[in-house]
């Protein structure tokens, strides 16, 4: 009696982490800003008559990624994955910003096939370029690279904007951020946090008008940790 106590329990707390893992991917979600909608297909509409080819990729740029983001099936992706809907995100915003957005990639290949918790890496990219935007006079730089760290693969992403209050992170960090960017900041350390243990949250380095440089490390293999299909709503 005590064992099917113990295994019923368990079965709860396994469908406890489910939902909140559901709630949180739809908080996630929830940041895809309809401005950023609204922009992104006034981008596209602005090169119907002048690029005819440059619309059609980038309305095809603009499916892929809305239909990434807004998948159903499972709580992991790859990091090829990750990269390739972020490369979609980046050339949503490039067609608006032109050549005031600069993004470096600097992605080791043996990397891609790890496995990561869905939309991940996305909202980081967005804070960056956010931030990168933010009161830039001529442009900003991001970089984006991920590397093989023996056990590990570590990306960082980093970006040259207006950074943030060291007490003001800590703060997003402990829950208490309002904003879209405290809520996707915290989201994604604690996703990492409930995956893969305490010791691989967000490492965040930043400091008012410094810029952001943000660290993840994410085990290669992780029992019970690994990606799936992608079925979309």
């Amino acid at each position: 009696a005590r064992w099917i106590s113990v295994q019923l329990e368990l079965a709860e707390l396994d469908r406890s982490r489910t939902r909140l893992i559901e709630a949180e991917i739809k908080a996630l979600r929830a940041q895809i800003s309809p401005h950023f909608i609204f922009n992104s297909l006034a981008a596209i509409a602005s090169f119907v008559r002048t690029d005819p080819e440059r619309a059609r990729e980038l309305l095809l740029e603009f499916a892929d990624f809305t239909r990434y983001s807004f998948r159903r099936h499972g709580d992991f992706t790859t990091l090829a994955d990750e990269l390739h809907s972020i490369d979609q995100y980046l050339a949503l915003v490039r067609a608006r910003f032109g050549d005031r957005l600069s993004v470096t990639l600097q992605i080791a290949p043996e990397v891609l096939p790890v496995a990561l918790p869905f939309l991940c890496l996305q909202p980081l990219v967005e804070n960056a370029v956010k931030h990168g935007l933010e009161g830039a006079v001529t442009g900003s730089r991001i970089t984006i690279g991920a590397r093989d760290a023996g056990a590990e693969a570590e990306v960082v992403i980093e970006d040259d904007g207006v950074g943030m209050d060291p007490g003001e992170l800590r703060a997003i960090l402990r829950g208490e951020g309002g904003t879209s960017t405290g809520i996707g900041l915290s989201n994604v350390d604690e996703r990492l946090r409930q995956a893969f243990g305490d010791d691989y949250g967000l490492v965040i380095e930043t400091g008012t008008g410094a810029g952001m440089k943000i660290t993840v490390r994410i085990p290669k293999y992780r029992a019970g940790v690994h990606s799936s299909g992608v079925e979309v709503e």
